[in-house]
């Protein structure tokens, strides 16, 4: 089956611009480096027709950042993004039909306009709906996430976090959406309503066909709603499995110690204990495996051959030397 989006090998850096004293310094002699984030590096994922793929990792791993090249905000700084098998980049078809639900829908939604408003401005602007048209179809969308269509006429501060959250769902489903990356979209709201919100995710998926790349950090979240899961370090993935392959037997040393750490009623009394050290900077990573310096198992090999990610087990990949053998790697640089 073609792949319904598909990262292919794909980086991103963020260069930090230099200013006038720093340029001025560097004319005069200065040996002043140039800062550049590594935040996405070398990554490959493919989201299937009505899949729910999760992606995992702590916070500043790059899974936003690829969330956001994902749905055509960023564009990569090398690798390819393809649409049912065609080059994304530039296809007005793949940036309506990727859509994106952010974390904080009270920072997303625009203050000064009112829902209807909102929700048809992108339908409007792709020749989707007309004016005449436009206020059902703004009913209509709120009565899809379960508000009432009368809230039409209001504006983003009148309403609950979970209801915002909601409003934000029915934009991006205004466009009629093949796929929606979702960013830590329920990490804000509280527990009750998060469950409201999940459940209204796979309602969408069952009526709409939707598929889903559902960025979260809480494993609990992702076991419950992702048919597989992706698990991301320092800007690479370092496995990528089945959900429930995955949470019975992780591989990856990494994968391992997150989720030793989630929280379970059949678990009795045992102290937590975090990930030993602290993540590097995607500023300066470093070299063979990013999670060398926090590995109990890491040696010589790790510290100087990039593990690849390989398939270990059918649909099974893990990027790590001490899994399944020995793993030839690339020479850092």
């Amino acid at each position: 089956m073609t792949a319904l989006l598909e990262l292919r090998n794909v980086s991103k850096r963020f260069s930090k611009p230099q200013d006038l004293a720093v340029r001025l310094a560097r004319r005069l002699g200065a040996r002043i480096a140039s800062e550049t984030v590594h935040a996405v590096d070398d990554v490959s994922i493919a989201v299937a027709p009505g899949e729910v793929v999760g992606l995992v990792g702590e916070s500043g791993c790059g899974k936003s950042t690829l969330g956001r090249i994902a749905a055509g905000i960023h564009a990569p700084s090398d690798g390819q993004l393809l649409w049912k098998g065609r080059p994304a980049t530039g296809s007005r078809e793949a940036r309506i039909k990727v859509q994106m639900v952010f974390q904080d829908p009270m920072s997303s939604l625009n203050p000064r306009h009112r829902i209807d408003r909102i929700l048809t401005e992108a339908p409007r602007v792709h020749g989707q709906v007309s004016g005449r048209a436009a206020d059902g179809l703004a009913a209509e969308l709120l009565e899809k996430v379960g508000l009432d269509p009368a809230f039409r006429t209001r504006y983003p501060h009148q309403f609950s976090g979970g209801q915002r959250q909601r409003i934000a769902i029915a934009r991006a489903l205004a466009v009629q959406p093949e796929m929606i990356v979702a960013d830590e979209s329920v990490s804000a709201l509280d527990v009750s309503v998060q469950a409201q919100v999940l459940n209204l995710f796979m309602d969408l998926r069952e009526r709409l066909g939707l598929a889903y790349l559902f960025i979260s950090h809480d494993l609990g979240v992702v076991e419950h709603i992702a048919d597989r899961v992706v698990i991301m370090y320092l800007g690479r993935v370092v496995e990528s499995a089945p959900t429930e392959a995955l949470f019975e037997e992780p591989l990856h040393p990494y994968a391992r110690a997150l989720l030793d750490e989630v929280p379970r009623l059949t678990t009795g009394k045992r102290r937590y204990q975090p990930i030993k050290g602290e993540i590097p900077s995607p500023l300066n990573p470093p070299p063979g495996c990013h999670f060398h310096p926090r590995c109990p198992l890491a040696d010589g090999e790790c510290r100087v051959l990039r593990p690849a990610l390989r398939e270990v087990a059918p649909g099974r990949f893990v990027a790590c030397h001490k899994v399944a053998g020995p793993i030839q790697g690339e020479t850092a640089p």
